[in-house]
């Protein structure tokens, strides 16, 4: 190999994390049975089928993903859950498949998991057993091309990410929660989840997904949020709260999760995700917002992740009390099972 090769070929492994494929390798005139020797002679590392690594030390995240873009070819992006640990919407596994996506028709398939198989005493890689990268999961969109992110390396746009994760989620009811919770988490602009979805009809769960996007619009913020309105309100007849209701305290506007004065209650739910408040700021905030309702004369209730997902019948109790305290009249019967159950149990 001349110099002038040997110079391109450190300038491709130095722009693709130490990686290079076969395709490369070949146009710059590197012969099969070289790359071929430095693989069985533990020099490189062949991390997917193609994809070489010009070293023998381990594969870092950054390599795995690379290497997955590089097998899917050159308008592979990142997409799924690797897109949405990317983004940080979701904790990063390195045991998970790097999931990309590739133009309709392209002839990318998914690949297993590579092993090392002990081609090379010295190289630690290669011990037997030894992972050297997770897989890829190759998915195809005829929309690929409206897709896409440039970020260093090329990912699906959150809002996409967003829809791709929860329409690979098990069930509809799991489809819809993750939708909420990627939003909210992520604070994606419901606007562009919107967008998204009228030009990218979900090939499933739609109607879920529907229902979760106007949940998101009716304020929404958090699955908690998400909880409280379905297993808590729906479940039990109750009425639906005005959600994120601003209030004045100290000048500064605040917003209270759940209000029901539209329902002539001047009752206050306040729903608490957070374990401990982490900042002194946060809790001084809160105990305004207790002392400004309690100067209006205005009931409140607050409760946590747990009870309201742990023990929803029981918040709908509490929460009804206060309401026909107040003056809301039940229109019709429980419709809870739960609370069916609970009451024909307790009948003699």
């Amino acid at each position: 190999m001349t110099s002038t090769q040997f110079a391109a070929l450190k300038d491709v492994v130095d722009a693709q994390f130490g990686l290079i494929t076969h395709t490369q390798l070949r146009a710059l005139g590197f012969p099969h049975s070289r790359v071929r020797h430095r693989v069985e002679s533990g020099l490189w590392q062949a991390v997917l089928h193609g994809v070489y690594a010009v070293s023998s030390g381990p594969i870092s995240r950054e390599m795995a993903l690379e290497a997955a873009l590089l097998f899917g070819g050159g308008a592979a992006v990142l997409s799924h859950h690797t897109a949405a640990e990317e983004w940080g919407m979701i904790r990063a596994e390195p045991a998970r498949p790097v999931h990309i996506t590739v133009p309709y028709g392209r002839s990318a398939v998914t690949q297993p998991p590579t092993v090392g198989v002990g081609l090379a005493s010295t190289s630690l890689c290669h011990r037997e057993g030894t992972v050297l990268h997770p897989g890829v999961v190759v998915h195809r969109s005829r929309a690929h091309e409206y897709i896409a992110v440039d970020t260093d390396q090329p990912r699906t746009s959150r809002a996409d990410t967003a829809l791709d994760v929860a329409i690979a989620e098990p069930t509809a009811r799991d489809a819809f929660t993750r939708l909420i919770a990627l939003v909210t988490n992520a604070r994606i602009p419901l606007r562009d989840i919107r967008r998204r979805m009228e030009e990218r009809r979900p090939r499933r769960y739609r109607k879920s997904l529907l229902d979760a996007v106007r949940l998101l619009a009716d304020g929404v913020q958090s699955v908690l949020e998400y909880r409280y309105a379905t297993d808590v309100e729906d479940a039990h007849g109750l009425p639906r709260a005005r959600r994120q209701s601003p209030v004045v305290v100290d000048g500064r506007t605040l917003f209270e999760d759940c209000d029901y004065s539209d329902h002539g209650v001047p009752l206050i739910v306040r729903l608490d995700g957070r374990r401990a408040h982490a900042m002194a700021e946060v809790a001084f905030r809160d105990r305004r917002r207790d002392n400004a309702a309690e100067l209006q004369g205005r009931p409140r209730l607050v409760y946590g992740f747990d009870e309201v997902t742990k023990n929803p019948c029981v918040v709908a109790q509490e929460v009804e009390t206060v309401l026909v305290r107040e003056g809301w009249s039940r229109p019709g019967e429980i419709p809870c099972r739960a609370c069916e159950w609970s009451r024909s149990a307790q009948t003699p």
